[in-house]
């Protein structure tokens, strides 16, 4: 396949906001074979590995967790790689920066719900015997995670899990059983990196303890502190290795080559927003009014767009087949909704990937359609939810 094809940076807005990114057409075995050897790589001669969310907060508590193994990576060429993509007159050697960093003495494995028994599985059979092994901002679906927990205990001199989802008590209590100190906050009061800075044993300094406050905001879709949607954004546009460097170093006081690096990324941002608010549409279930529109874009911003215009609860459908649903005041069952559909995460905030797609000609109909069976099957789910709510 030719590769421009599949690279987007070119497109219109219009036609870009209706495709997925690259790396969607790469084959999960291309992926696997990357993951596994970048996880190798930060897993082996670690003192400690963290097996985090790739989220602001998840990749907070790395953050925290480097601070008390005094295990930060040097800043300096993270900077210098953020000021070469936004100045053409600089060459960005990220690639090369890349191989020739040295890892942290505290491995970073990022994962999702979904992935979360692999990366378990990379750190049974990658990680030094004796090292310490944290889990930050996963919540297990079942049981089944506990089979390859116990092999972690087994090869770790630790293993503390930090979260604040909402937890099965039977899947609570078999991690537990298995050897592992687990915490878990409040989901609607605290975000992971709240409950890793209350955990841990150490005086963090003033702007970690400041992060973990902003984290929150952003996390909780509480939105009074306006750096949160820096750290949103942020998080989203960089590696995770440079989120959690820079973050370490700064806090939520991003320094200036980040703020210009933002700048530069919010243009397009606002316009791949305001397409996705262009085509949406109000629909009635039950007793909520539901906004559901389509398209690459940053789903927070949609919502918040949508909510202003009278929705109780905002879909946003992504080209790549997810979907975000968030709520409001007036609607706090999203994960109900998306507890139907494959999914899962908080009152006003969760995702999901409805399992209808068979093969490319499903995803060209989804790409053509602007996501139509994939808003009608989440669509159905709400009327799940509010003939429940009717009985």
């Amino acid at each position: 396949m030719d590769d421009d094809l599949i690279d987007t940076d070119d497109l219109s807005i219009s036609r870009k906001s209706r495709l997925p990114g690259t790396g969607f057409f790469y084959p999960d075995s291309l992926d696997e074979e990357y993951a596994d050897r970048r996880a190798r790589e930060a897993i082996e001669g670690a003192e400690a590995v963290v097996v985090a969310d790739g989220d602001a907060d998840g990749l907070g508590c790395v953050a925290l967790l480097r601070e008390v193994y005094d295990a930060a990576l040097d800043v300096a060429p993270f900077e210098a790689s953020l000021a070469a993509r936004t100045d053409p007159t600089l060459v960005d050697d990220e690639d090369e920066e890349d191989e020739e960093r040295e890892d942290s003495p505290v491995g970073l494995v990022t994962a999702s719900p979904h992935s979360l028994d692999e990366a378990l599985e990379r750190v049974a059979e990658y990680a030094d015997p004796g090292a310490d092994v944290y889990v930050c901002d996963l919540c297990p679906d079942d049981e089944s995670v506990v089979d390859v927990v116990t092999e972690v205990v087994d090869r770790a001199e630790t293993v503390r899990w930090f979260d604040h989802h909402q937890w099965d008590d039977d899947v609570a209590a078999a991690v537990r059983e298995a050897g592992v100190d687990l915490v878990v906050g409040e989901s609607d009061e605290e975000c992971t990196t709240d409950v890793a800075l209350r955990s841990l044993d150490y005086d963090f300094p003033d702007h970690l303890v400041d992060l973990a406050a902003v984290t929150r905001d952003h996390d909780l879709w509480i939105k009074e502190d306006p750096r949160s949607d820096d750290l949103a954004d942020y998080t989203y546009w960089a590696s995770a290795e440079e989120y959690v460097t820079v973050v370490g170093q700064y806090g939520s006081a991003l320094p200036e080559p980040v703020v210009d690096y933002l700048d530069h990324r919010r243009v397009e941002k606002e316009q791949l927003i305001e397409a996705a608010v262009a085509r949406a549409e109000m629909e009635s279930v039950g007793p909520w009014t539901v906004g559901v529109t389509y398209g690459r874009c940053s789903q927070n911003e949609v919502a918040e767009a949508l909510r202003e215009r009278g929705a109780d609860a905002a879909v946003i459908v992504k080209p790549a087949g997810s979907a975000s649903i968030r709520g409001t005041e007036g609607f706090e069952r999203a994960h109900e909704v998306a507890g139907l559909v494959n999914g899962g995460g908080h009152p006003r905030a969760a995702g999901c990937k409805p399992d209808i797609y068979d093969d490319m000609l499903d995803y060209a109909h989804h790409w053509s359609s602007e996501g139509y069976a994939t808003k009608q099957v989440i669509l159905a789910a709400f009327e799940r939810v509010a003939s429940e709510t009717d009985e």
